[in-house]
């Protein structure tokens, strides 16, 4: 596996570069634009800017996330022709600069939903949390005003901007169903993977998260039949997955360790993350730590050491510990221990099918 970490850039993030360098065994940055609206083209220009940053540090910018997908995509409207054009230029201007891998989302109106940045944990650290009951009784609009005007970070997915056609947007998924959404992803596939095929870049699908209905809302990418429809839309190896643990992990109905077997082919990139599950539907996320959680982290890591799996990883969410102030589930401390954890792992899984060699990349140098 080939170790990654997310980085927002610079004057956007807690974390630096040179700290990121410090972590053993990360070859690269995971990045986007983030002040690109949906839609719009990124400017080869604003991408070399962020390869010369992560050149000085020697990481690569293989894996880029997220390249977001416009709504009227999504709504399969008359205007979506021209927004697809715009993300198959950007694809070309991504390719241009070396990057291998674009994760994405198909999820309607907003990404990943939260109920707290800063739930309380029995260590006393703060991570996101999901709470089942509010979530269900909640005006989305003001869950969506509590987490886009988070006064710290902007939060990728919740961007202020979405504030102003929210109640619009809604109104328009009311005829929105899932066989409309399957089949307007179909569309977009069926454009832009061509073009992937033809730059050597994979397009990777994140699950929904949670991966089930919400405020209403149409999802696709919740299960392992839905991941292997939409494999199917457009069966390329470069219409693949960005299999992340906890998104899918929170339904227990989810084998992740039966995905990645299933899927070991169509998974260029991986999120690894706990999560842990609570009785009444509610999930906060914890350490990386087996123990620590609901999800087999062990068993995940072994299932990709057993299909020598030689795509991107990255830590996901962290808690936030040791009194860090950082974008909440994105802070430096708790990811790095995931990483140290999950190589750990990987060493021991290593030695026990007497493998001497290791693909972790060596960052220490000294100085002449």
């Amino acid at each position: 596996m080939r170790m990654v970490f997310r980085w927002f850039g610079e004057g956007n993030d807690s974390v630096s570069l040179s700290e990121i360098k410090q972590i053993p065994g990360v070859e690269g940055i995971v990045w986007a634009l983030h002040d690109i609206p949906a839609g719009e083209v990124w400017p080869l220009e604003r991408i070399k800017e962020v390869k010369k940053q992560a050149d000085e540090y020697g990481f690569h910018i293989e894996v880029v996330e997220s390249v977001n997908i416009h709504e009227s995509i999504k709504l399969g409207t008359k205007e979506r022709d021209h927004f697809i054009a715009n993300y198959i230029q950007t694809i070309k201007n991504l390719a241009a600069v070396g990057a291998k891998v674009i994760c994405y989302n198909f999820m309607p109106v907003f990404d990943w939903v939260r109920t707290d940045l800063f739930g309380k944990l029995s260590d006393q650290s703060t991570a996101l949390f999901y709470e089942k009951a509010k979530v269900e009784n909640m005006d989305p609009i003001e869950l969506v005003e509590k987490i886009a005007t988070n006064p710290t970070y902007t939060m990728p997915g919740w961007e202020p901007e979405r504030l102003d056609t929210l109640k619009e947007l809604f109104a328009t998924y009311q005829s929105i169903t899932e066989k409309d959404l399957m089949d307007h992803l179909q569309y977009f596939l069926e454009k832009v993977i061509p073009v992937c095929e033809a730059h050597d870049i994979k397009l990777a699908i994140h699950p929904d998260d949670p991966p089930w209905p919400v405020f209403g809302l149409p999802r696709i990418v919740t299960t392992q039949k839905q991941l292997q429809e939409i494999m199917n839309l457009v069966d390329s190896p470069y219409n693949g997955i960005t299999l992340c643990s906890g998104a899918l992990g929170v339904r227990e109905d989810n084998d992740i360790v039966a995905m990645i077997q299933q899927f070991q082919d169509r998974i260029p990139f991986a999120h690894i993350r706990n999560v842990e599950l609570r009785e009444n539907g509610d999930f906060i996320e914890t350490s990386h730590r087996t123990e620590d959680g609901s999800i087999p982290i062990d068993q995940i890591i072994k299932a990709y050491h057993d299909i020598d799996f030689q795509g991107y990883v990255r830590p996901d969410h962290g808690r936030h510990i040791w009194n860090e102030s950082c974008r909440p589930g994105y802070g430096l401390y708790d990811r790095a221990l995931g990483i140290m954890y999950l190589w750990g792992l990987w060493d021991a899984y290593q030695q026990l099918n007497g493998k001497d060699e290791s693909n972790v990349t060596n960052t220490f140098e000294f100085e002449k």
